[in-house]
């Protein structure tokens, strides 16, 4: 295990962190806000701890998918830690619980809350708190991997397990290059949402807060009615936008260098829209059969059909008092999520698409024993590794899922709130229905059942396995062992 490794990531992540909690700072004079000053303490410590941390480089550079993984978990954790601080220093969340869920929600992209009056806290505070969807987005060990001078060869590692999705490639030949190139197409589509929502008229502070939530598919709203009090065009922008980033951004990618072709035959992809525009159909026919204007129903529906498997959580109405049916359609798009390599939480079209060829595959087997068929992506086989670890991730999903249900069902709420919260949580997607829908929040649960919900948000956005590995022993015995053998070489 290169420990040395990590702890020089786990500094630079506290470094950024610091240099990134001086915006809120600034948001802070701009509004003449005293709690400017809890984040600008904060920003300094972290700045001190990550120097010390970065200090001496590491001698060995390569790490392996294991380190990958550590270090990316132990890289969330400090971010979200830290991030808390200055809610719970400035006294906006007094609880540490509370700002720490809220903080891992919003690096995460879930925008699930403890708060009741949102509209409450400063502009400093919903800025950061805004700002954490965006960092949380793309990831903040893929901004690393574009900025900083790490070297070496497997850094992809840290990528793999940062990035959601089955599966994660270079663009091009160069790590640095791809992550640079991720960055500033997210860039690109955030500061043209921004645009377009002020030509709507819409105020400076609230474009900006709201492009960050919908571009790293967050949800936390400034309001508290989430984005029903914005016009109907506003809440248009924000839907197309919320879809456009549920997309692979290898598709981007590929239109960006004119490869329009591959990117119009990407199988995910055209399963996402797919999904899209029956969800909203069967929504808006069910909500005009309930005497809703037709205009206000695709409205709302492809609204929250965007908001729901992009995981974004905004909401323009009180959805949790719609039709069975239509409810049912967006649990079921809350499991679905959006694409692999988007910012957007879920299991992912790509893995449900696998699963589905795997399980027609299995079917034609049965008919046809002595054929023998690849499964195939986009025209190109998919090897059985990856089906394999499609596999062991909706079982290790389910266990997750499971159990949290379980750990939570103690405090003796009804079923689907339990159910509907784990599920709003652990695909990184926000309210859920009940006593969780859009008009509520997560603020009645324990501490306990705010803790099982944060390694919810935590091993959802991970993908799972990069938080698991941390509760593996070999790794802390292997970590161990090598402080002991260090500790000797330097009495010697």
């Amino acid at each position: 295990m290169n420990s040395s490794i990590i702890r020089f990531v786990l500094g630079y992540v506290l470094k950024v962190e610091a240099v990134l909690m001086l915006l809120p700072c600034i948001v802070a004079v701009l509004y003449q806000e005293r709690t400017g000053f809890a984040y600008l303490l904060v920003a300094a410590i972290a700045m001190t701890l990550g120097t010390l941390m970065t200090i001496r480089r590491p001698k060995n550079h390569v790490f392996y998918l294991k380190e990958g993984c550590v270090a990316t978990a132990l890289s969330w954790i400090f971010l979200s830690f830290f991030g808390a601080l200055p809610f719970w220093i400035s006294g906006e969340i007094p609880s540490l619980v509370d700002a720490l869920f809220e903080t891992v929600s919003g690096f995460t992209t879930t925008g699930s809350s403890i708060l009741s009056d949102v509209e409450a806290l400063s502009h400093c505070a919903l800025f950061w708190r805004s700002f954490t969807h965006w960092i949380g987005g793309m990831g903040v060990l893929v901004f690393l991997l574009a900025v900083i001078p790490l070297s070496g060869g497997s850094h992809i590692n840290l990528m793999r397990a940062e990035s959601p999705g089955p599966s994660v490639g270079k663009l091009v030949p160069k790590i640095k290059y791809t992550a640079q190139i991720l960055y500033v197409i997210y860039l690109g589509m955030t500061v043209v949402e921004i645009i377009l929502l002020l030509i709507s008229r819409m105020p400076v502070f609230d474009a900006i807060t709201l492009s960050f939530g919908t571009a790293g598919t967050g949800g936390f709203g400034i309001k508290g009615d989430s984005i029903a009090s914005y016009t109907a065009l506003q809440q248009w922008i924000i839907t197309i936008f919320m879809i456009l980033f549920g997309v692979n951004f290898n598709a981007y990618y590929l239109i960006l260098f004119r490869k329009f072709k591959k990117a119009l035959q990407m199988e995910e992809v055209k399963a996402y829209f797919g999904i899209i525009f029956v969800s909203t159909a069967i929504i808006t026919g069910s909500l005009v059969m309930g005497n809703m204007q037709f205009a206000d129903a695709l409205r709302h529906a492809a609204f929250q059909v965007g908001s729901i498997i992009t995981t974004t959580g905004y909401a323009t109405i009180n959805f949790d008092a719609w039709s069975q049916t239509c409810r049912t359609i967006l649990v079921l798009l809350m499991f679905v999520g959006a694409c692999a390599g988007s910012t957007g939480g879920g299991m992912k079209v790509s893995r449900f698409i696998v699963m589905v060829k795997t399980m027609t595959k299995e079917l034609n087997s049965y008919i046809h024993p002595k054929s023998v068929k690849k499964i195939k992506m986009d025209g190109k086989p998919i090897e059985h590794e990856v089906v394999r670890s499609i596999n062991v991730y909706l079982i290790t999903f389910m266990i997750i899922f499971v159990v949290s249900v379980f750990a939570i069902s103690f405090e003796g709420h009804d079923l689907v709130t339990n159910f509907t919260a784990v599920a709003a949580t652990i695909n990184n997607i926000g309210p859920g229905l009940s006593m969780v829908g859009p008009d509520c929040n997560f603020g009645f649960f324990s501490d306990f059942s705010k803790l099982v919900i944060i390694f919810d948000m935590l091993a959802g956005r991970l993908e799972l396995f990069p938080l698991l590995i941390l509760f593996h022993p070999a790794i802390w015995k292997e970590l161990f062992t090598q402080k002991i053998t260090m500790r000797k070489k330097l009495k010697f």
